[in-house]
């Protein structure tokens, strides 16, 4: 405050919810209120209900992250991982299923660390509540982000069984290179990352990946990235989150050398996403007069007389069909593949 006297307020992530309060206290005192204090999942409690609800819908499960990846300031700005307890978001979520909702994005920066206690004490973790999640009336779709392979455990493979789990997962790797990862602190090696999507896919064997690339990371060489171009030949990514590396204040990868040029940087990001982009166009084409079940969302954007939903697989279809279709599953045949979308015809709904 003494750097900036023309501020008003400051909170933290956390003290969202005392926003009101501050603001009453800095008009009527004529004083700067301060709150960047850390009370945890206080403020899930303060948040009003939804009203009017989408027919998908995030609810929150836990926040931050105690990895302390070297490029990464999520600990610093949102604190370590603090999960909610499971009756709240269960209550949540049976407030939206009553409301309309009928799939759920169970979220976190770092959400395979769900970790909790029930009434009577029980552990809990990410594949527990799933399956509490399942039960819900109403609720016929589930999805999760974002995950770290380091607990992208057996049991949470295991409960891809369910068919209620989307088809899909986004699972950031951020590098090929067993060097880069470790310089990364990732504390994984791409052999473990490539055991978890071998495992899943005996269990959900046409499930798409998406993942999460740093390229041009400090010491990045050519070897190091042609090794995460043949990871994602070897996994064939269907999307991807790629990003060119660039310093963060207060982490370890701010103290490193950026020695690899801004040009390298650029040239390897775009082989890496037209690699992505290829093998994503291929998945697509392959859809082509299959049956998808799509939800369906809302008017589309480009044409308020046709409607648009996802498939499981995380693609937008547009299609003809009446507004009463809105928040129904619906099967589609799909008929084109375009760069960013998919078009086609209703089959039948459910």
């Amino acid at each position: 405050m003494d750097r900036a006297p023309y501020v008003d307020m400051v909170f933290g992530p956390q003290t969202l919810h005392r926003l009101p309060k501050m603001y009453d206290h800095a008009i009527h005192s004529n004083e700067s209120s301060i709150d960047i204090s850390f009370p945890k999942v206080e403020k899930f409690d303060a948040f009003p209900g939804v009203q009017d609800a989408d027919p998908s819908a995030f609810v929150s499960i836990m926040e931050g992250c105690s990895k302390i990846c070297s490029f990464c300031v999520v600990p610093k700005t949102r604190g370590y991982e603090v999960s909610r307890e499971p009756d709240q978001i269960i209550n949540e979520i049976k407030d939206l299923a009553n409301k309309g909702v009928r799939e759920i994005n169970l979220l976190g920066q770092n959400v395979n660390a769900y970790r909790s206690k029930n009434k009577i004490g029980e552990k809990l973790k990410l594949s527990d509540l799933i399956n509490l999640v399942f039960s819900i009336n109403g609720i016929d779709r589930i999805r999760f982000t974002t995950s770290h392979p380091l607990q992208f455990t057996d049991d949470l493979i295991e409960v891809y069984r369910n068919p209620k789990l989307a088809n899909y997962l986004h699972l950031p790797v951020q590098s090929g290179s067993n060097r880069i990862l470790k310089l990364m602190r990732r504390k994984y090696k791409v052999e473990r990352y490539i055991d978890r999507i071998e495992k899943l896919r005996i269990v959900r064997p046409d499930i798409s990946i998406s993942s999460d690339f740093i390229v041009g990371f400090p010491g990045e060489t050519e070897k190091d990235f042609e090794e995460t171009l043949k990871l994602v030949d070897d996994i064939g990514f269907d999307q991807s989150f790629s990003f060119i590396y660039s310093p963060r204040p207060n982490t370890t990868a701010a103290e490193m050398e950026d020695d690899v040029p801004y040009k390298v940087k650029l040239e390897r990001l775009q082989l890496l996403q037209s690699k992505i982009n290829k093998n994503a166009k291929k998945i697509s084409n392959k859809m082509i007069n299959t049956s998808q079940e799509v939800l369906v969302e809302k008017h589309s954007k480009k044409d308020m007389n046709q409607l648009t939903g996802r498939t499981e697989n995380n693609r937008w279809v547009n299609f003809d069909g009446p507004a009463s279709l809105i928040g129904e599953f619906v099967n589609i045949k799909i008929t084109e593949a375009l760069t960013n979308s998919l078009r086609g015809r209703v089959f039948e709904t459910n």
